[in-house]
């Protein structure tokens, strides 16, 4: 299933699952299922409680007269892992990293897959990375490998935006260079994990004005998902609703010949093979 959120004429936040052309309405079918998906992940059974609603719903709503939103909002956590592609690592002659090399971003960070982003004033080097997003549906802590998946309820996609001209200062911390505003567009949904057969081979693209720049595999992937999950899981308690942004191929601005970056009026245009496509216009 692909779970969304979404309003309608700018009402209270919904949360949906796309059925063809229409939206399933959870909230207006069943009026004890929260307003937030991660809420809804929060009380356990969330899928459960949604297949019995799909199976016989009682609102829909033409996905042309709905505003997709961001598909999850308020995370207790948004964690990401830089150098986990091989070819970016290759290209750039950086050895893989022995250990996940992890960073965190805010919550306050995301918007919505088709939102527009917000150029900030203090960076001229706004740079893209696309990236498959793994959605925690349950508490883990200290989980083991071979069960890690057994945590994820699905998968969303994201552009991990940089400035890269800040990835030097505050002491050459990632905090502050991963952080901007609007600097996590999420979505365009959630798949849940049974529709995904094996996460480790899907295609993710970036075009920036119609042009393609990143397409890679997340069959690449340096650590994979569940080796993220067991590392994270040692270090914290990951939360229902948290979420870890990948890792990125080969092709971000910065590797270009001359290196490139967002500029005001860009159309910056992500997918991930399974999930859908965003679309995002930099103003």
């Amino acid at each position: 299933m692909k779970i969304v959120q979404f309003t309608i004429n700018d009402d209270q936040v919904r949360v949906g699952v796309l059925s063809g052309e229409n939206v399933i309405d959870l909230n207006a079918s069943n009026c004890t299922i929260p307003h937030s998906l991660v809420e809804l992940l929060g009380q356990g059974n969330a899928l459960e409680r949604i297949k019995k609603i799909v199976s016989n719903p009682k609102t829909t709503h033409k996905l042309a007269q709905v505003q997709l939103l961001s598909p999850i909002t308020g995370p207790d956590k948004i964690l990401g892992v830089a150098l986990n592609y091989k070819e970016a690592c290759d290209k750039a002659n950086i050895p893989y990293t022995p250990e996940p090399v992890v960073f965190s971003k805010f919550a306050s960070t995301i918007i919505g897959p088709y939102d527009v982003i917000q150029k900030p004033a203090a960076s001229n080097q706004v740079d893209w990375e696309v990236e498959l997003v793994v959605v925690i549906g349950k508490k883990a802590r200290n989980v083991k490998v071979q069960n890690a998946l057994d945590y994820v309820f699905g998968y969303t996609s994201t552009q991990d935006l940089t400035a890269k001209d800040w990835t030097q200062r505050n002491g050459g911390q990632f905090l502050l260079c991963k952080n901007m505003d609007n600097f996590c567009p999420l979505g365009p949904c959630v798949v849940t994990k049974d529709e995904i057969e094996d996460p480790h081979n899907i295609r993710v693209r970036t075009w920036v004005n119609g042009e393609l720049k990143q397409d890679g595999n997340t069959e690449e992937m340096v650590h994979r998902i569940d080796r993220l999950i067991e590392y994270l899981s040692e270090a914290m308690t990951l939360l229902p609703g948290d979420i870890i942004c990948t890792g990125t191929p080969s092709g971000v601005g910065s590797s270009q010949n001359p290196p490139q970056y967002l500029r005001k009026g860009d159309l910056l245009e992500s997918d991930v093979e399974k999930i859908g496509k965003m679309a995002n216009r930099i103003v």
